[in-house]
């Protein structure tokens, strides 16, 4: 269960917090980006979601419920995961990202219905919810995605959807002005992060001065910094 947040005032300002049960995490500062990465059985270490010092950030929230639609039916299948960790890594840019999704069918992993948002320099937004759909909006006042479907709404319900989350945070943007910056985020991010399904990281991304922010299961007054440049 996780939430992920874009607003466009006077800067371009990202949230997003990792909620995750029993996955060991580490979060990966360096020169080009700050990445949160989860170490998988097969794979190792994977760089999933985070910043890169372009202007891109990566949100991948597990949707619920899960849909099998989104379900791979051939290899040939763009897999969601490695969309998302192309951008991130910069082997690929926001656009050709976005004609990959418009123009093919993207999958997520059997049983899983993972989902993304993702946005660039200037504040642009890509949805992506295999299976379901994929909405391109051009630099919005703000975008929020949680844990259900931007493509259902709650025609489907699950407890772990996160409609509260967003809701919260949705009052929280609409409030917000053009002043609205890394603080502001990080008040937005505290008002939405969990303990059932804990909050492992909190990350803030001033895309306007290439700062990541983050701090580790809810230690706001620990929160570190990273200035990233290409």
């Amino acid at each position: 269960m996780c939430t992920g947040i874009v607003y466009n005032g006077r800067k371009t300002i990202v949230g997003w917090n990792l909620d995750i049960l029993e996955m060991e995490h580490r979060v990966t500062a360096c020169d080009h980006g700050v990445y949160i990465e989860i170490n998988d059985e097969k794979e190792g270490w994977m760089p999933l979601f985070g910043a890169n010092a372009r202007g891109d950030f990566v949100a991948m929230p597990t949707c619920w419920p899960y849909d099998a639609k989104s379900d791979p039916v051939s290899a040939d299948v763009q897999n969601i995961i490695n969309l998302d960790m192309d951008l991130l890594l910069c082997r690929s840019t926001f656009e050709e990202t976005r004609k990959i999704v418009e123009d093919n069918m993207i999958s997520s992993v059997p049983g899983i219905t993972f989902q993304a948002q993702l946005s660039d320099r200037a504040g642009n937004v890509l949805q992506i919810t295999p299976g379901q759909g994929t909405r391109y909006t051009e630099r919005p006042r703000y975008s929020i995605m949680t844990n259900f479907s931007p493509f259902k709404g709650d025609k489907e319900r699950h407890p772990w959807m996160g409609m509260d989350r967003y809701e919260t945070a949705d009052e929280m943007l609409e409030k917000s002005g053009d002043d609205f910056d890394v603080s502001d985020c990080f008040k937005v991010l505290r008002a939405t992060s969990q303990t059932v399904c804990p909050t492992v990281v909190s990350m803030v991304f001033d895309v306007s001065n290439n700062m990541v922010y983050w701090c580790e299961n809810m230690a706001w007054n620990g929160i570190l910094g990273k200035g990233i440049r290409q």
